[in-house]
């Protein structure tokens, strides 16, 4: 056999020839009813930007697809369905800018994604099922979703202090927001008292807190979820007003510190604000509110920034002594955490030691480390032992927190309280190019959802559909849209002009993936059992507090209504890692996007998706080099070499190094694929094929054995290869190779020898060698003797089972 051969495959025909056959046998349409081995393959699907994908997202969907790939080649029905997240402000923007409406904008977007980047990159998706979440016949059941957790008591309108973004005119959740700024154009946002319709998440908080400990989850997808969620558990107290009869409740996770409070702090937007404050006080107290408002969230909790504060001329009662307290207003405390108010422990609190510092407000210690007075330079913040707190002292402050909460909840001045730093989701958005709420405002009968069988709400053509800065949306300027009935008596009624955040789209489209074809439902009860929970979802964890916790409020929710038996989306999910150029995540925001058509038409998509792989840990990402994709070409080429000869031996595998060479790779790689480290499984895929190459023939079965670990990588050529082999059937159908781990025998290993730590050369030597003879063999090896010539041998290192460092001067 010539392999030294400089044939090479036509990638181009090649892939084009497969891609017709799969779509024509329908070789990735599954039979969604009758699957006897199910397993649901999910990844993130994708908005359609004008752009179109870049390097960092087919690496996203490659990695996906090749676990779908291994997984089906193990026996199971992959369902591997795709889509288009095609509502939302990125796509409205970017019509906005270009001047073209986005209803004709983004069907064309779409089409190229799917047609000309989606359909080449080799992944076996299931055409049949696509969604489009900007088709009404999806988009019906998005706003089926909106009226459910409406009719539960799950969707409710407040009047709310809400992020607003100025550049993109709307409201933003609190998970988009990111560091103060907008997570889509990073403008800075600022906050606004608005009237806003919320989903009612926080009634889950336990449940998303507590299943992050049992779900089959990416590490650092569970971590940022629990820091966003932010269990936290204490007290929450009732401290009196002075010359009112209301109280000022507090949270604290250390109510063994109350009676350090020496003073309380409001909010700016407090309610209570105003009722406190003196007639003395209202002039500065007004001008602090007005200007605190105007910051951004992340402004006002910069603990390294200046404290400021104005006192309400007010005061507080502390419920345990009776002392008054005055009450502060400060922009470092936040409406939407806790209770909106807190007692201040300077003596405890670095904040609160910052801020008495600041304003000169007494700092009164009552944990002590040793049980002793001390002259407080710093706030300590530890446990210790209770003074200056009447009955409590000489108790230990761990103790006090329970001893202190009781006496709270028996004077009926507190209670015990497990509080969460999530929030309900803002889910209004008043933009245009979403689905429309589906409320009815009656004056009568107040807001009403539409009734199923009006469903779709369709979002009417409007030629101007730019927000105006009025804080409405556009749709408030069409009053063919607005006026309408109410559901209830008939009467004359207004419709709800905001949109949906495009997050409730993506919260719940891989429960309508099995049911597409279902017109008077959004998912089948029976296929949802079979198919649901998602059995892999791979995807960025850029989403892990925005995406991925909405799809699991969704799904619990729609368990307590009873329409599914399970409360997590996914069995398993998996954060994809990032692909980086020129030092920074690859981003169209960062310029240093690369387009990947240039690289698959050159070199074909197996062996672009095999180098993306190649570049890192799937689950870490790595660094985009265009002259590394070369290598993998090669390894593409030799393997297609030697098939093209048709000199293959078809007699069994009998070289005993050759079987631990071949069953150690199976193993080897298949414990690869399935931990996602995909460069690992090409690494030894490759030196599978070097040990095959330096055997003077080559046996058909160990080019099989080869074919079907490179298969999900190289799906086009792993199936030319197949057929070139003389095999009818999908090399997909052939089964994943099975190691023998008695064949597996390695007697012996590659010995590195070094002079002065560098390498010199390689051995291979017996695994039970002597310490004395790995030393003999490298000393006598002659690429070693040459450094050795003159020199004088200080030390001698041996690390068994690897290497012998010679030191030398």
């Amino acid at each position: 056999m010539n392999r030294d051969s400089n044939a090479k495959y036509d990638h181009r025909a090649i892939e084009d020839k497969w891609r017709y056959r799969w779509e024509e046998r329908g070789d990735y349409r599954i039979d969604i009813d009758n699957a006897k081995r199910p397993f649901y393959n999910l990844m993130m699907f994708p908005y359609p930007s004008a752009e179109g994908l870049h390097v960092g997202n087919v690496y996203a969907f490659t990695g996906s697809d090749i676990y779908g790939r291994f997984m089906k080649m193990q026996g199971y029905d992959v369902f591997e369905p795709i889509g288009f997240d095609a509502f939302g402000m990125h796509s409205e923007n970017f019509a906005l800018k270009k001047g073209i409406h986005p209803a004709e904008l983004v069907p064309k977007n779409i089409a190229n994604f799917r047609d000309n980047q989606l359909k080449k990159i080799g992944a076996m998706y299931d055409w049949s099922r696509q969604v489009d979440t900007t088709d009404k016949k999806y988009y019906k059941w998005t706003q089926w979703f909106f009226t459910q957790l409406f009719n539960h008591g799950l969707a409710y309108e407040t009047d709310a202090s809400v992020n607003w973004c100025p550049s993109c005119q709307t409201v933003l959740a609190n998970e988009q927001v990111i560091s103060g700024e907008c997570e889509r154009c990073s403008s800075e946002v600022i906050q606004k008292t608005m009237n806003q319709w919320f989903f009612r998440i926080t009634a889950f908080s336990e449940q998303l807190y507590n299943n992050l400990d049992v779900i089959d989850w990416s590490e650092i997808t569970k971590t940022a979820q629990r820091n966003w969620i932010n269990r936290s558990e204490g007290a929450e107290i009732d401290f009196g007003i002075d010359r009112l009869d209301e109280a000022l409740r507090v949270f604290t996770t250390r109510p063994d510190t109350v009676f350090g409070a020496t003073y309380m702090v409001l909010a700016p937007e407090h309610p209570l604000v105003g009722k406190i404050t003196s007639a003395v006080q209202k002039k500065a107290v007004e001008e602090y509110v007005d200007a605190a408002v105007r910051k951004t969230e992340q402004e006002r909790i910069d603990e390294a920034g200046k404290k400021t504060g104005v006192f309400t001329g007010g005061y507080a009662v502390n419920p345990l002594n009776g002392k008054k307290i005055p009450v502060w207003v400060a922009d470092y405390v936040l409406i939407g955490y806790g209770t909106g108010a807190i007692m201040a422990v300077p003596a405890h609190d670095e904040r609160d030691f910052a801020f008495a510092r600041t304003f000169d407000l007494p700092i009164i210690e009552v944990i002590s480390p040793d049980g002793t007075a001390h002259e407080l330079n710093e706030a300590y913040i530890g446990e210790g032992i209770m003074v200056n707190s009447g009955e409590f002292n000489g108790m230990n402050s761990r103790d006090a927190i329970q001893k202190i909460t009781v006496w709270l909840e028996e004077k009926g001045k507190g209670e015990k309280k497990v509080n969460f730093r999530l929030h309900d989701w803002c889910i209004s958005r008043q933009r245009y190019w979403g689905p429309p709420i589906p409320v009815i405002h009656c004056d009568s009968c107040g807001p009403q959802a539409v009734p199923e069988k009006n469903l779709p709400v369709e979002l009417p053509e409007m030629e101007d559909f730019r927000p105006d800065g009025t804080g409405r949306s556009p749709l408030a300027r069409n009053e063919k849209f607005v006026n309408t009935t109410c559901p209830k008596c008939g009467g004359p009624a207004k419709r709800e002009t905001d949109v949906m955040d495009n997050f409730l789209d993506s919260a719940w489209y891989f429960f309508r993936y099995p049911s597409t074809e279902c017109e008077n439902k959004p998912f089948d009860r029976e296929r949802t059992h079979k198919w649901l929970p998602v059995d892999m979802y791979i995807g960025g964890n850029e989403h892990a507090v925005l995406h991925l916790l909405y799809t699991r409020f969704i799904t619990m929710a729609l368990k307590d209504m009873g329409y599914i038996d399970f409360d997590e989306p996914f069995k398993r999910f998996r954060a994809h890692g990032l692909i980086i150029r020129d030092g920074a995540k690859m981003s169209k925001s960062k310029g240093n996007v690369v387009n990947p058509d240039v690289f698959i038409d050159k070199y074909g998509a197996d062996c672009f998706r095999t180098y993306l792989m190649f570049l890192g840990p799937y689950t870490q990402g790595g660094d985009f080099q265009d002259k590394g994709i070369t290598g993998v070409r090669r390894f593409y080429d030799r393997l297609y070499r030697i098939v093209q000869s048709g000199d293959l031996r078809k007699t069994q595998i009998e070289d005993t190094e050759l079987l631990t060479l071949i069953h150690k790779s199976i193993r080897d790689v298949t414990a690869h694929y399935e931990n996602l480290e995909y460069n690992t499984a090409i690494a030894f895929m490759m030196e599978l094929l070097n040990g095959l190459m330096k055997k003077e023939v080559i046996n058909k079965e160990s080019i099989e054995i080869l074919i079907r670990l490179v298969a999900p990588f190289g799906p086009h050529l792993a199936e030319e290869l197949w057929e070139m082999l003389g095999h009818s059937d999908s090399v997909f159908n052939a089964g994943w190779p099975e190691f023998d781990e008695s064949k597996i025998v390695i007697d012996t290993f590659e010995l590195v020898a070094q002079v002065n730590g560098k390498v010199r050369a390689t051995m291979k030597v017996p695994v039970n060698i002597t310490k004395e003879g790995a030393i003999s063999s490298a000393s006598e090896n002659q690429n070693v003797v040459r450094f050795l010539d003159g020199k004088t041998v200080v030390k001698t290192i041996y690390v068994p089972g690897k290497l012998v460092n010679i030191v030398v001067k």
